[in-house]
């Protein structure tokens, strides 16, 4: 059986999540208690059931606590379980708030300062889901369209099972580091193809920026020394039973040289293991 775990910041996307794994052929539980998680698992068993998606959130915190040892045990049965967290900046999980009028589950309704208990809340949802967040692959969702994250979550499941899946993902610094990053590494300081009038509208893809920055010694240092860096640590990381590692690349605009470094990244790492891209920029256009 295939399970996916869907936890994380409430206001994050999980029903944008549940959704595009229900259109892609999984069962989908919302908000389901974690004491009836294993007994759960075990009737979708006796089913036949191949594909299972559920989500849990802080609605649960008591007995949250449980989830991190029902994972280990569901993997000793032998069964695939991918955890996937959603999180979001405070500043964008209270706008949605304001925006949506919801109340956060736990916020106090007595504090006369209601903003200052939405932050509050959101803080403690923090703490109580912390170490799930350690266990699970994180997708920050901030800045991202509904398609995007549905786009993202739908690569993540179609991804060949492997012991270790490595996401490359470029963005642009002017908005923000990815929060799920595990690593992030910053190429602003690389010739910039944006001051190249023919080259400003094309992206890191496109093949006359690639000869471009082909041409400049120091991207080719930047890239073996990433290279270098990963290359040491992955087996590292695999051995601590990570399922995911997230590597960030950034520049100013997101759109040439962080772009091309990961695409270029991807294809030297995927010999060995199991690749994704992502563009946060291009993406959201």
């Amino acid at each position: 059986m295939d399970i996916i775990l869907i936890t994380g910041m409430s206001g994050s996307g999980k029903s944008v999540a549940l959704h595009a794994l229900e259109d892609a052929g999984y069962y989908c539980v919302d908000n389901l208690p974690p004491e009836l998680l294993l007994s759960f698992v075990a009737l979708e068993q006796k089913h036949g059931a191949l594909r299972v998606a559920i989500a849990m959130d802080v609605r649960s915190a008591t007995s949250l606590p449980l989830v991190p040892a029902q994972l280990i045990e569901l993997r000793a049965q032998g069964l695939r379980v991918k955890p996937l967290f959603l999180d979001a900046g405070t500043d964008t999980l209270v706008r949605r708030y304001s925006e949506s009028r919801r109340l956060h589950p736990l916020s106090r309704a007595d504090m006369p300062d209601q903003r200052r208990a939405l932050i509050e809340a959101i803080e403690l949802e923090r703490e109580l889901l912390a170490d799930i967040r350690e266990q699970a692959h994180v997708i920050d969702t901030s800045i991202l369209r509904a398609s995007q994250l549905q786009g993202y979550v739908k690569k993540l499941i179609s991804a060949p099972r492997s012991q270790l899946t490595l996401v490359f993902e470029s963005f642009a610094f002017k908005r923000g580091i990815p929060t799920d990053a595990d690593f992030v590494f910053d190429v602003r300081m690389l010739p910039n193809p944006h001051y190249e009038p023919e080259l400003r509208s094309l992206t890191g893809r496109d093949d006359a920026v690639a000869r471009f920055l082909q041409q400049q010694d120091e991207v080719a240092q930047m890239r073996q020394h990433i290279e270098q860096f990963l290359d040491h640590w992955l087996d590292a990381l695999a051995r601590d039973h990570r399922s995911y590692v997230t590597v960030g690349i950034g520049c100013t605009g997101g759109q040439h040289r962080s772009v091309y470094l990961v695409e270029q990244l991807a294809l030297s790492f995927a010999a060995r293991w199991t690749t994704l891209t992502r563009h946060r920029e291009l993406e959201a256009r």
